[in-house]
C-alpha cells in the first residue's frame, strides 16, 4: 500500500469509526472506540486488552489499558445499535459484488483454562474437534459468494449457568437470559433477521442445527427457504410413502416409529448408478472443486409441518459410503448445480471466522464478564467490517491485506503478562 492509499484508508477509517460513536452514547467513548478497533487490526499475535493499549499508545501504556478496559468490560452501549450500523456501512461493500445470498447459521467454540469466564462449560469444542472447557457463541451471517458478515452474536449459556444466581451475578448476565439450546438460540436469531428486514438469503447451517426439525419447522414458518446439513441416520419416508400415523404425538427426534421410516444413508445406498452425477461447484486454490452427489425428489419428509424437501448427498469418487447429507426447502424448478452450490457455500462461514480469530482476535478477549464478551466480539465484528470494505476497494492484483496501520514501536521496557521476560 502506497503512502496516499495508506491515507485514503485512514480517512475512510476516520469516517467510519464517526458513524459508530454516533450510536456508541457518550462523545467521550468516541477515544476508546478508535483505538479498541485500531488495536485489533493492528500487527500482534495477541489482541487482548493490555497488549492492545501497548500498541494504541506506547507512551501511556497503564492510562490506556484502563481505559480500554472500561470501554469494553463496563460501558454500557449497544451491541446491537453498533452491529446494526456496522451492517448499513459494510453492506454496499459485500454487494458490490453481488446480492446476499446466504443466511449461515453457524456456532464457534474458544478453549478456556479455568471455571469463571461466563458460559464456560465442558462441552464439545469445534476448534478442537473434541470435549473441553470452552465457551460456545451462536451466530446469524449474511454472505454472499465474496464475503460474510457476522449480524447477530449471543454466547450460548449451558443450562448449568442458567440455574447458578451466584456465577450469574458476578459475570454480570443479564435476568432475561433463561436457558435455550443453541437451535432455539439460531431460530430467535433468524427471527429477528426477519423482522428487521435483512436482505432475504437461504438459510444454510451444518448438521448440528439442520437435524433439529424444530428448527427447520420454525424457518419454513419464517418463509426461510433452507440448505440444511443432517445426519446420516435422520429418519424420512420411502419415495412415494407418507405418515400413517399422523394422530401419535411425535418424540424430539420427530419419529412416531412409522413403518416406512428408513435412514437417509438407507435411501443414498439404495439408489441406482444413474442417480449419481459430477458435480462442480466453484475454483479452489488448487483448481475446480468437485464431488459425486445425488438428490432424491421433492418430498415432504418429518415432520409433516414442513415443507417439501429435497434429500441431497454427496458421496465423492473412491469413499465407501456417503459422507454429507443435506436437506433443502428450495423450489423443485433450482438445478442439480445451483442446490450444490449452496450446500457448500457454507465453506464461506469457516474461512471467515477464522480470519476473525486470527486477524482481529475474536477468542483473545480475557475478561470474565457476559458485556464485556459481547462488547469484544462486536467490537471485533466492527474491525472485520471496516477490512472486508476496504478490500472492495483494492484492485484484484493488489494485496490481500487491508490494514492501514502499522504498529508502533513498544517501550524497550514493556514486558506483556505471562512472557518470560516479565517472570
Amino acid at each position: 500500500m502506497d503512502l496516499k492509499q495508506s491515507e485514503d484508508s485512514e480517512a475512510r477509517f476516520a469516517a467510519y469509526v464517526k458513524g459508530l460513536a454516533g450510536v456508541i452514547g457518550h462523545a467521550d467513548r468516541t477515544g476508546p472506540l478508535r483505538d479498541y478497533c485500531t488495536g485489533l487490526m493492528l500487527p500482534g499475535e495477541r489482541k487482548s486488552v493490555e497488549p492492545m493499549a501497548a500498541r494504541t499508545a506506547p507512551a501511556r501504556t497503564a492510562a490506556q489499558h484502563q481505559s480500554l478496559l472500561h470501554f469494553v468490560g463496563v460501558a454500557t452501549w449497544s451491541d446491537e445499535k453498533v452491529l446494526a450500523k456496522v451492517r448499513e456501512m459494510v453492506l454496499p461493500a459485500i454487494e458490490k459484488d453481488g446480492p446476499i445470498e446466504a443466511w449461515i447459521i453457524d456456532d464457534t467454540s474458544f478453549p478456556k483454562q479455568g471455571k469463571h469466564s461466563v458460559g464456560v462449560h465442558h462441552q464439545y469444542c469445534g476448534q478442537l474437534g473434541k470435549q473441553a472447557n470452552c465457551q460456545v457463541t451462536v451466530s446469524l451471517s449474511i454472505a454472499n459468494h465474496t464475503a460474510s458478515l457476522p449480524v447477530a452474536y449471543r454466547l450460548y449459556l449451558p443450562e448449568d449457568w442458567t440455574k447458578d444466581r451466584a456465577r450469574r451475578k458476578q459475570a454480570g448476565v443479564p435476568s432475561e437470559i433463561k436457558f435455550k439450546t443453541k437451535p432455539e438460540i439460531a431460530l430467535d436469531q433468524i427471527r429477528w433477521a426477519c423482522e428487521a428486514g435483512l436482505p432475504r438469503g437461504v438459510g444454510l447451517m451444518d448438521a448440528a442445527y439442520g437435524n433439529d426439525s424444530r428448527l427447520r419447522a420454525g424457518m419454513t414458518a419464517l418463509g426461510v427457504l433452507y440448505v440444511a446439513g443432517i445426519l446420516p441416520n435422520t429418519l424420512m419416508w420411502r419415495s412415494g410413502t407418507g405418515p400413517r400415523r399422523k394422530g401419535k404425538p411425535m418424540n424430539n427426534t420427530g419419529r412416531r416409529d412409522e413403518p416406512d421410516l428408513i435412514s437417509a444413508k438407507e435411501v443414498a445406498l439404495g439408489l441406482p448408478k444413474r442417480a449419481w452425477r459430477t458435480v462442480t461447484w466453484r475454483e479452489g486454490s488448487a483448481g475446480e472443486l468437485s464431488s459425486r452427489f445425488a438428490r432424491v425428489g421433492h418430498n415432504k419428509l418429518i415432520p409433516e409441518k414442513l415443507s417439501p424437501e429435497w434429500l441431497l448427498i454427496e458421496w465423492p469418487e473412491g469413499e465407501k459410503e456417503p459422507t454429507k447429507y443435506w436437506l433443502s426447502t428450495l423450489p423443485a424448478t433450482v438445478s442439480f448445480q445451483r442446490l450444490v452450490d449452496f450446500a457448500k457455500l457454507r465453506w464461506r462461514i469457516e474461512r471467515d471466522y477464522q480470519e476473525l480469530k486470527q486477524e482481529v482476535g475474536l477468542g483473545h478477549y480475557e475478561g470474565r464478564g457476559w458485556r464485556g464478551f459481547h462488547h469484544h466480539a462486536t467490537l471485533c465484528i466492527a474491525a472485520y467490517g471496516f477490512l472486508i470494505a476496504e478490500r472492495a476497494t483494492i484492485p484484484p492484483s493488489g494485496p490481500h491485506s487491508a490494514t492501514p496501520f502499522q504498529a508502533p514501536r513498544l517501550p524497550d521496557d514493556y514486558r506483556p503478562r505471562g512472557s518470560a521476560l516479565a517472570a
